[in-house]
């Protein structure tokens, strides 16, 4: 097999603790990286400095961007033939770069892969552990044949990167670049493939503000904005159709309960969705029940159910805005 170089880009703003550890990672990888390139997205915690003391190619830039700005001029420093994209919070598995590199040398027509966070989130508070395993479990159970890229752990021939301008840059802040730059991949007829073994480790704690905040400005209405413009609506990853059907029965969950306080027969309506929006997510309590427990699965289901709320929100909004916002 011909001989594949390997530069991983991580752009960092304020790392702290974490990018000290994702860094630390790298050292323990079985297949180290011909090159690691950081950069300093304008951060003011010494960031840069801890980058140097680990021997990596630092780039420091003035003001933030936000991480696809960043990781474009990483992508065009690095030299490897293959660029690993990988956030500051997260730690690869000693076998990552490994079986990157081996899924690269066997398949030539390969333009990009992605990986999978792995079953034991880094942060052991509650909304870390539901948010990061139920990222896990989303990949775990998705199609190989993949339709967006990752930036946390994703892989990229360089000369298809460059090739199609990189991440677009009018995303300012952690959003969906990656899986904008996907659609534009697929578009353009290159094969991108989800690899379940190739897995790193999140570090993030999530508290309910930043979930909430980020899963809805950063991610439902960007993406929902993105799906229309393009007309893209793959049945994979958080689009697949039970993740839909349950967008569509937590809005029946509400208003038959609304509806139920003026008319009481329709309780029974009200108990039938939810034991349906029970049945068709059993895979999903399921995996949470073997990974820790029924009563952290039993606070897992309002969490869970509310996600399908504001990302079905999410969408009808931006759906609304498109088509009728120059009459609101």
């Amino acid at each position: 097999m011909s001989t594949i170089n390997i530069s991983i880009v991580i752009p960092v703003y304020n790392g702290g603790g974490a990018f000290y550890a994702c860094l630390g990672s790298i050292g323990h990888s079985a297949r180290p990286p011909d090159e690691i390139v950081v950069v300093s997205d304008g951060d003011t915690d010494g960031s840069w400095q801890v980058a140097e003391e680990f021997g990596t190619k630092v780039l420091r830039l003035g003001s933030s961007g936000g991480p696809a700005r960043a990781r474009n001029i990483g992508a065009k420093a690095a030299q490897g033939d293959v660029i690993f994209f990988m956030d500051a919070d997260v730690t690869l598995h000693p076998d990552t770069l490994s079986l990157v590199e081996q899924r690269f040398q066997e398949q030539p027509e390969l333009a990009a892969l992605i990986g999978s966070y792995d079953d034991a989130p880094g942060a052991e508070n509650f909304l870390s552990q539901y948010k990061n395993l139920f990222h896990h479990y989303t990949h775990q159970t998705s199609a190989e044949i993949a339709s967006t890229f990752w930036g946390a752990c994703g892989a990229i021939r360089r000369s298809v990167f460059l090739a199609i301008e990189g991440f677009d840059e009018t995303y300012t802040q952690p959003c969906i670049e990656d899986i904008e730059l996907g659609y534009r991949l697929k578009r353009m007829g290159y094969e991108i493939r989800l690899y379940k073994d190739i897995q790193v480790k999140h570090l993030k704690r999530w508290e309910a503000r930043s979930l909430l905040k980020a899963d809805i400005f950063y991610r439902a209405i960007p993406w929902a904005t993105l799906l229309i413009r393009e007309q893209r609506f793959d049945a994979d990853l958080n689009l697949n159709y039970t993740n839909r059907l349950s967008v569509l029965g937590v809005f029946a969950l509400i208003v038959t309960a609304l509806a139920g306080c003026f008319f009481a027969w329709i309780w029974w309506l009200t108990a039938a969705t939810a034991l349906g929006l029970l049945l068709i997510n059993f895979n999903v309590y399921r995996f949470f029940c073997a990974k820790r427990g029924g009563l952290f699965t039993l606070r897992v289901i309002p969490w869970h159910w509310l996600y399908f709320f504001y990302g079905g929100s999410a969408f009808v909004w931006v759906l609304m805005q498109h088509y009728f916002g120059r009459f609101l």
